[in-house]
């Protein structure tokens, strides 16, 4: 019977043809609207590493002076990053089953082909725990080794675009480019790394939407030739040396730093050595705030840095909200559609019709009218999000529409199109035969 009233409603698509283009492309703008903007809030929101993201850590401690220090506030920014004192502790400390600390470097790469001539590249100076942990994906060769990290080797891994850049497709690993000024060794090359938000980019200048990271040298290399960081830093007058070595002998904070647990279960074990840990400096004069300690998981941070913000939920209710007057819309459409055909429904009813067919019916056209706007729907999503990812590079990355935002498009115009086909429909069901038949 389904089968048949789909087709009814099929053909009912051809009567009334202005009333039924207005009712699917009313429908279509709507869904189109809403579908747009969650889409990009579904980017924006999802879980990077949702195979491990509830065991993956970042410490929280308050080394700033008490001055102004007020009791219970909440922790800000200068808090979300670390000294150089503390990540040193840290990397010893052998908690968890990885960890890294890293930070944001830029500079000039200088090829060795004579057609292209030196350029900007931004990059991360991390350990080599951060290629595992961030699970980056290897296209040549691997990360540098741990003996690497431990002398601060001159070595690099490159992204698949810079490699490109370089070399063309030739396999790079084993040469060496000049970047930052001084020649490095290519250990490998990442294969096209398109992760949405990026975890250890939220805190940076590219940004958790900007594009992949060009290079990644050693964080003890990076040290050692006192490279700049390209990133925010906080020293709250705990700079008392000048210089980069003042820098690392402070209380300044400018680092990222990040625990992989070997289950989400660890987490009280880790908070019980950062606890340790604030009380042993405490105990040198350093965390005098004793503010608490916190770790934050991975969606835990990302929310924690707003890396949603309420404009962008602003914007998604706004867009529903739109969807909303949409379907009142559709509501008055249908009754116009349905009304008219008042003396079918008589007739049909006079032959045997139950109530409940009739409603059947009447709903199944409502679904096939709203499956034709999610077609149309589905169209004006895509141009949307093809304009809105030209805007900016950041957009770019999360203007796209994935399989589960693509079934969501028509269950969200069918689903519209139940909704705002009820009153319709159970109106249409209350014609009395007698009083049709005799109007005919």
């Amino acid at each position: 019977m389904f089968r048949y009233y789909f087709t009814l409603g099929l053909r009912s698509l051809r009567r009334n043809r202005a009333l039924t283009a207005l009712m699917v492309l009313t429908l279509a703008v709507g869904v189109a609207a809403s579908v747009s903007t969650v889409t990009i809030l579904h980017a924006m929101s999802g879980d990077p590493l949702p195979h491990k993201s509830d065991r993956m850590f970042v410490p929280m401690i308050d080394i700033l002076s008490v001055n102004g220090y007020v009791p219970g506030e909440k922790p800000g920014f200068s808090q979300a990053q670390m000294s150089y004192i503390d990540a040193r502790n840290f990397m010893a400390s052998k908690m968890g089953v990885r960890r890294t600390v890293m930070y944001g470097v830029a500079g000039p790469v200088e090829p060795a082909r004579k057609d292209i001539g030196s350029f900007q590249a931004q990059g991360m100076a991390p350990t080599r725990d951060f290629f595992s942990m961030f699970d980056a994906p290897f296209q040549y060769g691997q990360p540098w080794s741990e003996a690497d990290d431990a002398s601060g080797a001159d070595v690099i891994v490159l992204s698949r675009a810079l490699a490109e850049k370089l070399v063309g497709t030739n396999n790079p690993v084993g040469q060496r480019v000049t970047v930052l000024g001084r020649p490095y060794m290519v250990t490998g090359v990442l294969a096209t790394w398109d992760v949405v938000p990026r975890p250890h980019r939220i805190i940076g200048s590219k940004g958790a939407f900007g594009a992949e990271d060009e290079f990644f040298i050693p964080f003890a290399s990076a040290i050692r030739h006192e490279t700049e960081h390209d990133g925010g830093m906080s020293c709250n007058g705990e700079q008392n040396a000048p210089g980069f070595q003042g820098r690392l002998g402070s209380g300044c904070t400018w680092l990222q730093f990040w625990f992989e647990m070997a289950s989400s279960g660890e987490r009280g074990q880790l908070q019980q050595y950062l606890d340790a840990y604030a009380g042993e400096q405490r105990k040198l004069g350093r965390m005098m705030r004793n503010a608490p300690n916190k770790l934050y998981d991975l969606n835990e941070w990302m929310a924690f840095l707003k890396v949603v913000d309420n404009d962008n939920k602003l914007a998604a209710w706004l867009a529903f909200g739109f969807l909303l007057l949409c379907l009142v819309n559709t509501i008055g459409l249908l009754l116009a559609k349905f009304s008219v055909r008042a003396s079918e429904v008589g007739i049909r009813r006079a032959l045997g019709a139950t109530r409940r067919d009739i409603f059947r019916q009447f709903l199944i056209e409502s679904g096939v009218i709203g499956l034709a706007g999610g077609v149309i729907g589905l169209l004006l999503a895509f141009g949307a999000l093809a304009v809105v990812s030209k805007q900016s590079q950041e957009l770019g990355t999360v203007a796209h529409m994935d399989v589960p935002m693509l079934l969501l498009t028509f269950a969200m115009s069918v689903l519209a199109a139940l909704l705002a086909g009820l009153l319709p429909t159970w109106r249409a069901c209350q014609v009395t035969p007698a009083i049709q038949l005799k109007s005919q």
